[in-house]
């Protein structure tokens, strides 16, 4: 009984920032390993990051490593994406999802229990 909302995408220039925002509902948010996900028209949907359930551990898909920035906030039940450096190749749909089984990180979408709606990121001149 999780709900999920993104927020923050929009419309960036080549090497612009946006930074998503991920708010649950609940009370149990820290006993999730966090996730984001992106989606592009015709493409399945694949990994970008992960964050542990104490934020000690990130993990990311290699194509944003040194550009992308996940973490949390436990008090605010809030995941983040801060996104620089940002490229045409990330137009997506972003989702968010949690996992409540795992303590590190996961990379596979079938691991996650809950989503979000989505937000729409497009970088275009």
């Amino acid at each position: 009984q999780v709900q999920l909302v993104e927020s923050g995408g929009g419309l960036v220039q080549p090497g612009g920032s946006l930074r998503l925002s991920c708010a649950a509902s609940g009370r149990t948010f820290s006993l999730y390993v966090m996730g984001w996900f992106r989606q592009a028209p015709g493409k399945e949907r694949e990994f970008v990051a992960s964050i542990s359930r104490g934020a000690g551990t990130t993990y990311y898909e290699d194509s944003v490593k040194g550009r992308f920035t996940i973490s949390r906030d436990n008090a605010k039940s809030t995941v983040y994406l801060q996104m620089n450096s940002l490229k045409p190749e990330d137009t997506s749909v972003y989702f968010c999802a949690a996992d409540t089984e795992r303590v590190r990180y996961e990379v596979r979408a079938a691991a996650y229990d809950y989503w979000g709606q989505g937000t729409q990121v497009t970088v275009s001149s």
